[in-house]
């Protein structure tokens, strides 16, 4: 894990102050700023280091949701469909990086290598996040 400032280390903990006292509701974005008296660049800072806190102290995994904002998250299928959601999102994007830019980098320097090669990575990556995207519980 990459080194956290003791600021966003203290930004977290307001942050899970505030979610526990909301939990299990969970809250946007907004009203976890104002909880916490934090900046919007503060609380993004905190929720950064919260989420690896989370990982690393083996608690719920925090999670956002149109419907709830954030909050902490225990239930599996809750959690396998913001996994296939996070999934999907980042299939669209590989999938506009090969056709918006690769594609055309190709078609201009057929022969780049470089190219070539992250061409070939990305492909592979988009077949990996193409199958989890697609398995069924």
């Amino acid at each position: 894990m990459r080194t956290r400032s003791p600021a966003a280390e203290r930004h977290a903990e307001l942050l899970r102050i505030a979610l526990m006292e909301a939990a299990p509701a969970g809250l946007p974005l907004r009203r976890l700023m104002g909880a916490c008296e934090l900046s919007e660049y503060q609380t993004r800072s905190g929720l950064t280091a919260l989420r690896d806190l989370c990982a690393e102290r083996g608690w719920p995994p925090l999670v956002w949701t149109r419907q709830d904002g954030y909050h902490f998250c225990a239930s599996e299928e809750e959690l396998e469909a913001w996994e296939r959601a996070w999934i999907s999102e980042k299939l669209t994007q590989f999938r506009r990086m090969i056709t918006g830019t690769l594609a055309p980098h190709l078609a201009l320097f057929p022969r780049s290598r470089w190219a070539k090669y992250l061409n070939t990575q990305i492909t592979a990556v988009e077949s990996s996040l193409e199958m989890a995207a697609s398995q069924t519980s």
